[in-house]
C-alpha cells in the first residue's frame, strides 16, 4: 500500500523531513565556522605535541561547550566555553581548567585562547 498519491512529488516530502533536521534547534547555542575552526586548530598541534588525545562538544540551551580531554576516561583537562549572556559584561569566551577555575574570560576569542596556546619561543 503505497501513502503517496501519484500526483505528489516524493522528492517534495523527503526535502521538507531533510531540512527539519538538518536546522539545528534556534534555542542552542553553537560555535560559528571561525570559532570552531581556531579551537580546532589549537586542539590539532596540541595532538601533535602528544599533550590532548581527546575532545567533547556540546551544544547546551545558554551555552557551547568545548572540553578537552588528556584521555578519554578522564575528566576534562579545559573546557572552552561560549555564553552569549556575557557578551556584554565580561566577555562571551572563557577557558576553565579541570578545577573549575577559570583561567581567562573575554570578547575575543583568539585572546582568550592564548592561555592554553603554548607556542615555541626562541631564546
Amino acid at each position: 500500500m503505497n501513502l503517496i498519491s501519484e500526483d505528489a512529488d516524493p522528492s517534495a516530502s523527503y526535502a521538507t523531513a531533510r531540512s527539519a533536521v538538518a536546522n539545528p534547534a534556534p534555542n542552542r547555542v553553537t560555535f560559528n565556522r571561525f570559532e570552531l575552526n581556531r579551537i580546532l586548530n589549537l586542539y590539532g598541534r596540541m595532538v601533535a605535541d602528544g599533550e590532548w588525545r581527546d575532545y567533547a562538544i556540546d551544544f547546551l540551551k545558554d551555552r557551547a561547550v568545548f572540553s578537552v580531554f588528556r584521555r578519554a576516561s578522564e575528566m576534562p583537562i579545559y573546557r572552552i566555553e561560549k555564553d552569549p549572556r556575557l557578551a556584554r559584561k565580561q566577555g562571551m569566551y572563557s577557558v576553565i581548567s579541570a578545577t573549575g577555575l577559570i583561567l581567562r574570560r573575554g570578547h575575543d576569542l583568539d585572546r582568550v585562547l592564548l592561555v592554553i596556546d603554548r607556542k615555541l619561543v626562541l631564546v
